[in-house]
């Protein structure tokens, strides 16, 4: 009897997990309680490589953050989301010149790390709808300008340089294409195991173009679910772009992301997000003579994590 009663429970539980694998709709959004606390932590790297005369240049950009998540304000369809940098490490290298700032630290002779220090623990919000659209991004623009006043007291072209650096990196356009691709955009409708879902947005930050997202449910139980993302990424190849040293160019590059959630289905953040991003193609530096314009070959590797816990 003991082995029948155990079977019959096996069979059942399989039924259910079945039933939810196969037949039963999972209802995805982001829900939110006021006054919720969460805990992001952020560690990436991107390489890029530009090929000018034959000689390749090697640029990378090394994040390891922690950002405090409150929620501030709840209305219909939408959430007020207010962020601040409680831990920031950033190391910049290119050109044999290295910057490596850790906010918390102090380093009298990096311009860097007071301009860092200025944002830790200032707050900046984003409105998000329950789909995960983001609406906006206020207060960390003007928060950047902010701490990069404390260039001031450098040579004008070390101000101008470092000024674009910071807003670069940690400026809106930057801080909403990353988190773009790590909120999760949900239908507005329920989805079964291996249905698969699509949104675009634009590119933000360095570039120019268009992303289109795609994501597919996998599994999922009453607490997780498991969700494939794949990003195609291209830029507007007639739109003028500054980089680095102020050279004015056009890029005619493209690429894809892939990642790998684990979403908490009680809030819809990600529990674990863990992405791998490649682009290559050619940017145009633009001379003043048309004649004089440098095709140069570009390859952009991006290889991040993040992880999103609650605190209270």
């Amino acid at each position: 009897m003991k082995r029948i009663f155990g079977l019959l429970t096996f069979l059942f539980a399989f039924s259910i997990a079945n039933a939810q694998q196969g037949g039963a709709y999972l209802d995805l959004s982001y829900t939110f309680h006021k006054g919720e606390v969460f805990e992001l932590e952020q560690k990436s790297r991107t390489e890029t490589y530009v090929t000018v005369d034959g000689v390749v240049q090697r640029t990378t950009r090394d994040y390891n953050n922690l950002i405090s998540i409150e929620v501030t304000n709840i209305e219909p369809g939408k959430t007020t989301l207010t962020f601040k940098y409680k831990d920031l490490k950033f190391n910049f290298n290119a050109k044999n010149n290295n910057i490596f700032v850790d906010a918390k630290v102090s380093k009298p002779d990096e311009p860097f790390q007071g301009a860092l220090k200025a944002i830790l623990d200032q707050p900046f919000t984003v409105e998000i709808q329950t789909t995960g659209i983001i609406n906006k991004v206020e207060g960390l623009d003007a928060l950047v300008d902010k701490a990069g006043e404390t260039f001031n007291t450098l040579k004008k072209d070390e101000q101008e340089a470092y000024k674009k650096l910071i807003k670069d990196q940690f400026g809106t356009d930057a801080f909403r294409g990353w988190l773009e691709q790590l909120f999760v955009m949900y239908p507005a409708h329920g989805i079964k195991t291996g249905t698969q879902w699509e949104e675009n947005v634009p590119m933000r930050g360095d570039l120019v173009g268009r992303v289109d997202l795609y994501w597919t449910l996998q599994t999922w139980d009453s607490q997780t679910a498991k969700i494939n993302g794949t990003a195609k990424m291209k830029t507007d190849k007639i739109q003028t772009i500054f980089l680095d040293d102020d050279i004015k160019a056009t890029a005619e590059i493209s690429g894809t992301t892939t990642s790998n959630y684990l979403i908490n289905i009680s809030s819809g953040l990600p529990s674990i997000c863990v992405q791998n991003s490649e682009m290559a193609g050619d940017y145009t530096y633009i001379a003043k003579k048309i004649k004089n314009n440098k095709k140069v070959p570009a390859k952009i590797i991006t290889n991040a994590s993040y992880k999103i816990k609650q605190m209270k």
